[in-house]
């Protein structure tokens, strides 16, 4: 999902990235809290103690919508599931949780975790003010903060994708009726009618006169509206997916390389003569690694000549791949999670075949129309 990202640490397991659209919303909360909000609460305030506290104030956001993720991440692990990542981005933070949850209660709980955790923050933030009365910055910070996560909790809870609600109501759905994909549906299509809402309402605001928060409440619209349509797609493609092999999709017949081939040949006589861009390398002892053309690219042209297929491979054992008798879905998510554009497709621990974007694609193209 999220291709520009900055590492900023590891906690319980768990990568923490900002997107660089972070970086944008976190300067311009700045910068709006800087020059509007502090100076019209607290009137008496110096320029640079409105610009410190701006600062302080937008980062401790991004601290409580972080602690908001790993709640879904921490409940997520309890039941099983892996947590590569949490990033941070424009609209705030996303767990990037690998796989769905295996039950309509696990569903529940990972996403009521989330506003549960801002709710708890807002009651920790409201409660500290006595505690910090004499210093008047300190109480600012608590209060707006306490409002904010009260704010991004509820704001969570709305009953629509991609919202925590939209998770709730996916959960309950899905006890009620027993099916994943009907209740992943309705919750994605009461997200569309939430952000078709927010869309008409930023509009009226804007057309009222208050034009930045109504085009901002119009954008978030769109966010909502737009990541909704994407899920009741997603759901569309994995139903027509489901219970297929990755062995029906994948590419049976590749030439096998030698390793001792240089790039300047490969390029020659199978890049630019047959538009290969992926290569199975197989030595005297079985299959020694894959090449593709990323790979070959990140060799300086002058060194084609005199670099092997073996020096600029990666080696099958860091080789990120799938079985053959895996769902067509999981290698789909596979290649989305690992941002590959194939996969080698192994059996019995040799690569027996490639699956590619292009095969996914073609392959879901005919599902489509003998589905119609």
């Amino acid at each position: 999902m999220f291709r520009h990202t900055i590492r900023l640490g590891r906690l319980f397991g768990i990568a923490v990235e900002a997107d660089f659209s972070w970086f944008l919303i976190l300067g311009l909360l700045t910068w709006m809290l800087a020059v509007s909000y502090y100076p019209t609460e607290y009137k008496g305030w110096s320029a640079a103690l409105c610009w410190l506290m701006g600062g302080v104030t937008a980062l401790m956001l991004f601290v409580s919508v972080l602690l908001h993720e790993f709640g879904h991440s921490l409940v997520a692990i309890h039941y099983g599931l892996r947590v590569p990542r949490i990033t941070l981005f424009l609209f705030g933070g996303v767990s990037q949780i690998a796989a769905e949850p295996s039950s309509a209660a696990a569903e529940f709980w990972i996403a009521i975790a989330g506003p549960a955790v801002s709710f708890f923050l807002a009651l920790v933030f409201w409660e500290m003010r006595p505690l910090i009365a004499g210093a008047a910055p300190l109480v600012a910070l608590a209060k707006y903060l306490a409002l904010l996560n009260l704010i991004l909790g509820l704001f969570n809870l709305l009953p629509g994708f991609p919202l925590d609600g939209g998770r709730v109501l996916q959960a309950l759905v899905w006890g009620a009726t027993r099916s994943f994909q009907r209740a992943t549906v309705v919750a994605a299509v009461t997200g569309r009618l939430f952000g078709f809402g927010l869309i008409f309402l930023g509009v009226w605001q804007a057309l009222g006169g208050n034009l930045l928060n109504g085009l901002w409440i119009a954008f978030i619209g769109w966010f909502i509206e737009s990541a909704a349509t994407g899920q009741v797609q997603q759901q569309l493609v994995k139903g027509l997916l489901t219970g297929h092999k990755v062995v029906e999709v994948m590419n049976h017949e590749f030439e096998p390389i030698s390793p001792e081939i240089t790039l300047q040949d490969l390029v020659d006589n199978h890049v630019l003569a047959h538009g290969r861009r992926c290569f199975v390398i197989v030595g005297a002892n079985g299959t020694a690694g894959l090449l593709t053309l990323t790979d070959i690219k990140h060799v300086p042209r002058s060194a084609w000549p005199a670099t092997s297929a073996r020096q600029a491979m990666i080696p099958q054992e860091k080789l990120i791949s799938i079985d053959a008798d895996s769902e067509v879905w999981n290698a789909l998510e596979k290649m989305g999670r690992d941002g590959v554009n194939q996969l080698p497709v192994l059996q019995d621990g040799r690569i027996v075949g490639l699956l590619s974007r292009d095969d996914l694609l073609h392959y879901l193209k005919v599902l489509q129309a003998l589905a119609r």
